[in-house]
């Protein structure tokens, strides 16, 4: 059973889902094939999934992810403790960067100022905002877009003014913030585990 069969087994209200999960994929797939990296940002609970998601892709998630023979010899005796990653980077950490800012300069671009910063063409910036219409998320969509990234969203109810920004919008279902978030886990976790077979084969 594949990974997006198996979230779908497990979760039969995300059924529908599955060409948008499948083209969330693709995009990152193809980023981190030419040397992009992931950029993720989010508000409350969506700032803990955009840890979450930097924490499955920077180390081994179901796979332990050894090194390649070429570097364990480059690395020496730090190889038996480094894995294999995907370049990732959560922009909802940094307290120093992100109070300084929000003190000195505006609260609604903390997110953009580190798009602006971080991000190069060919990156991807994964946007969570279960309404869809979080300013400072939409404002990294924003700059993202300027400078060449690729934008994947997860939303919930309608999209809000997110999903016409984005290439792939991921809308759960859901009636309240909770019931959204509870369903973002799975979604990303699938799009985690499908990177990592990738990236990672027969490990």
């Amino acid at each position: 059973m594949n990974d997006l069969e198996r979230l779908t087994e497990r979760y039969p209200a995300l059924a529908g889902m599955k060409e948008e999960i499948a083209g969330a994929f693709r995009i990152l797939k193809e980023s981190y094939e030419n040397g992009g990296k992931l950029l993720v940002c989010g508000n409350g609970g969506s700032a803990s999934d955009s840890d979450h998601i930097v924490g499955e892709l920077m180390k081994g998630f179901y796979k332990k992810r050894p090194l390649s023979e070429e570097e364990k010899e480059k690395y020496g005796e730090l190889a038996g403790h480094l894995q294999g990653a995907l370049p990732a980077i959560s922009l909802t950490g940094h307290p120093a960067l992100s109070t300084a800012f929000l003190n000195d300069v505006d609260p609604e671009m903390v997110f953009a100022q580190q798009v602006y910063g971080y991000g190069r063409e060919g990156d991807v910036l994964i946007a969570i905002t279960t309404s869809g219409n979080s300013v400072n998320v939409l404002h990294a969509v924003k700059v993202a877009k300027a400078k060449g990234m690729k934008v994947i969203g997860l939303t919930g109810h309608d999209g809000g003014a997110l999903k016409e920004l984005c290439e792939v919008c991921l809308i759960v279902p859901g009636g309240t913030t909770a019931d959204i978030q509870e369903y973002h886990l799975p979604v990303y976790h699938t799009i985690c585990a499908m990177l990592e077979e990738h990236f990672f084969p027969g490990e």
